[in-house]
């Protein structure tokens, strides 16, 4: 199985970051994720 490079507390931190105004690209750029990868995160822990 193909492990993660971003640990549940990391994930979590990102979305909440999305949460309260940050950008997607700022995000993305700042943490070294891919917009796809962001996306499919936020499809599946945000309601």
């Amino acid at each position: 199985m193909k492990r993660s490079r971003f640990s549940p507390e990391q994930i979590a931190k990102i979305l909440k970051d999305y949460e309260n105004g940050t950008t997607t690209e700022e995000l993305c750029g700042v943490n070294g994720v891919s917009r796809p990868t962001f996306y499919k995160w936020r499809s599946k822990y945000c309601t």
